[in-house]
């Protein structure tokens, strides 16, 4: 296993980070994504320590708190030999005040997540996305609090804008509160809209990314192909989400296919490896269900592609040019001294 740093702190997580979200089955879209067991979530996480996994990511609202529980149960003793990440914000409980980022949200969901899991500390706590009404002061307030209690390590977000991350970013330096040291975003080959703002803000103020649905809800497994599904049980085939160009998307996938069948890799590493292979990703969460699905998806880490193989992994998943970014390039093309400013991509098709 590989390691990186958790953003720009010390400590080290590994490239996979395994996610839970397939612990317990409560809850409609839970009962069609997991539905696992304990003991399927003992065997699974004791397949993922073994193979030096530190890094583990669960939610309060993944089965109405099951997953934590499963999570918690599973790692008993090994608990202070990894990293765990949770997340509070989705909805907990039918009162007014049980869903938000709101102090008084943050606090009792957080004091219920480390009974749940088990711990007298949460390591990464992430807000599990952006709450129009309560202020980020409130919620930034609230999260250093429990840094400065030591009930939570760092925190981070996810699901949010680069503007709205800059934006927290200027808050905690100017209230001198708790920064994001991470965000949790959706990215895949199939989905690669976070790298026209995202991914530069990330890189420029070293906040790292951890990356969810890696696989595009398994539509990157290999079991999609424009001759159909080879797998009717599989998770996509009943939860279409997140949503994918159809007909770009097997483009992409006939492009793993060929370098899979070079490198004697599975499509699902291939897409897995181009992500590790990404200058802003930190880590890289995988679920699963199955220990042959969680060993294939380890084994990612081993694969290396070559230049060749990014170079036609990025042309046929890259990002349709969108302003600024074209304007951006344009102008940044003549900047160094004997540079000519090219406009050839405005050529008009004769």
């Amino acid at each position: 296993m590989l390691y990186s740093q958790l953003g720009n702190t010390g400590t080290f997580v590994s490239r996979l980070c395994f996610g839970t979200m397939t612990f317990g089955g409560a809850g409609t879209i839970y009962s069609a994504i997991g539905g696992l067991t304990q003991e399927s979530a003992d065997a699974l996480v004791g397949q993922t320590l073994d193979a030096g996994v530190n890094f583990f990511d669960t939610a309060n609202v993944y089965s109405n708190g099951e997953s934590e529980i499963m999570l918690g149960k599973a790692l008993g003793a090994k608990r202070k030999d990894v990293v765990v990440a949770s997340k509070v914000f989705g909805r907990m409980g039918q009162g007014a005040n049980d869903v938000g980022l709101s102090r008084v949200n943050i606090l009792r969901g957080t004091e219920e997540s480390l009974v749940r899991l088990g711990t007298d500390y949460i390591d990464l706590h992430q807000i599990h996305g952006f709450d129009p009404l309560t202020p980020m002061e409130e919620t930034l307030s609230a999260l250093t609090d429990l840094v400065r209690q030591g009930k939570v390590r760092y925190i981070g977000c996810s699901n949010l804008a680069a503007w709205q991350i800059v934006k927290s970013l200027g808050i905690s330096a100017r209230e001198h509160l708790e920064k994001f040291v991470t965000l949790q975003a959706y990215y895949s080959l199939a989905g690669r809209e976070l790298e026209r703002e995202i991914v530069p803000m990330l890189i420029d103020q070293k906040v790292g990314l951890l990356v969810w649905s890696p696989l595009a809800g398994g539509f990157l497994s290999g079991k999609f192909t424009r001759g159909g599904v080879s797998d009717e049980d599989s998770r996509r085939s009943k939860f279409g989400f997140p949503p994918v160009n159809l007909e770009k998307t097997y483009d992409i996938i006939e492009a793993m296919q060929e370098i899979a069948a070079r490198t004697q890799a599975t499509v699902a590493q291939i897409a897995l490896a181009w992500l590790l292979h990404q200058p802003s990703v930190t880590s890289v969460i995988i679920g699963a269900k199955k220990a042959g699905q969680l060993k294939d998806n380890l084994a990612a880490v081993d694969v290396k592609l070559e230049a060749s193989d990014l170079e036609k992994l990025d042309k046929v998943s890259e990002l349709a040019p969108e302003y600024p970014g074209w304007m951006f390039t344009v102008q940044g093309s003549d900047r160094r001294p004997g540079q000519v400013r090219d406009w050839s991509r405005f050529t008009a098709a004769k």
